[in-house]
């Protein structure tokens, strides 16, 4: 099982007050790509004491310490999830908003090869795939 941000907050040094802990465990539990709205509002329903302020704050610490990734998709707000070692990608559903992670080998392979092709080792990319859903 991999770190939870609390752990990783402590193994980097970050100071975690309880509300910057609450924060952390919020951010851990979520399984999508929470903006900063959307993760004050699941917060202030564990401590309504907690200000939107407070959010933005601990998320930007979080993102400059390598705790958590920023995203910046297309027509949308940022959008964070945890730092994590595996790369993965994104397909997002320009309508719902919804954001699906994959890991695909054969991309991964031709972005190589194409890197290779054009006389470049490839040291990071980032893929953003957006679509509809097609109708059943």
């Amino acid at each position: 099982m991999s770190e939870s941000i609390e752990q990783k907050c402590l193994a980097k040094g970050v100071k975690l007050t309880d509300q910057r802990k609450i924060i952390a465990k919020i951010m851990s539990e979520s399984n999508d790509h929470p903006d900063v709205d959307e993760l004050y509002n699941r917060v202030s329903k564990v401590d309504s004491k907690i200000s939107i302020a407070t959010v933005y704050r601990t998320v930007k610490l979080f993102e400059e310490s390598g705790i958590l990734a920023k995203h910046e998709f297309k027509g949308g707000k940022a959008r964070y999830e945890e730092l994590n070692e595996g790369h993965h990608d994104h397909l997002i559903d320009i309508k719902s908003g919804e954001i699906i992670e994959f890991v695909d080998d054969e991309i991964e392979k031709l972005q190589e090869k194409i890197a290779d092709k054009h006389g470049y080792r490839l040291v990071d990319h980032k893929l953003e795939l957006y679509g509809v859903k097609k109708k059943s």
